[in-house]
């Protein structure tokens, strides 16, 4: 198994609550990297509003942007889109985690086989993900069952990040500091 030193890019995750700032943190990371951007998303425009959200997404993200629509097959579209020469960012794990449960998916499965992605990636990454554990137990049965999945999502991939972020009322705190990545001949 490759450990964070064995990257050839680096891998960020950056955790935060509802409306933090951690995806405009996280479009400043993948940004601040140069080349070709690519934003994988996992949203779907299901209804009016959350069809709002992704429009002021998109429109704070600007032109320079390529977006790859991903709400169910991230891990193919991170291996396609995480090549040499670009600096890609996932929006965001726990709306993707949301979609494989309600589409009946093995999440574990696909949990273990996107941090498995994360050692094969050419271009620097960022993934933004909700913290969702802070709050109350949920009452429902699959709300528990999400907030379950999310948790161990982000330990793994906090675990198999370079760096980790945590941003809470729009200001970044570093819990992982990146170490000097050792690029092999």
């Amino acid at each position: 198994m490759s450990t964070a030193a064995d990257h050839r890019a680096l891998t960020t995750l950056v955790l935060g609550g509802a409306r933090s700032g951690k995806s405009a943190h996280a479009e400043r990371l993948v940004e601040a990297e140069g080349g070709a951007l690519v934003y994988l998303a996992t949203a779907e425009a299901g209804d009016g509003e959350m069809a709002e959200r992704i429009a002021r997404h998109k429109t704070r993200r600007g032109g320079r942007w390529r977006t790859i629509e991903a709400p169910l097959a991230l891990t193919e579209a991170l291996g396609e889109a995480a090549q040499p020469g670009s600096a890609v960012l996932v929006d965001c794990l726990t709306i993707w985690l949301s979609n494989l449960l309600l589409a009946g998916r093995d999440v574990e499965a696909e949990m273990a086989a996107l941090v498995a992605a994360l050692d094969d990636v050419s271009s620097p990454v960022v993934l933004v993900s909700n913290e969702v554990g802070l709050g109350i137990v949920p009452e429902n049965a699959l709300a528990r069952a999400f907030r379950d999945h999310a948790g161990r999502l982000n330990q793994m991939v906090a675990q198999a990040a370079d760096r980790v972020v945590l941003v809470t009322a729009g200001l970044p705190m570093t819990l992982k500091p990146a170490r000097e990545l050792e690029m092999s001949a």
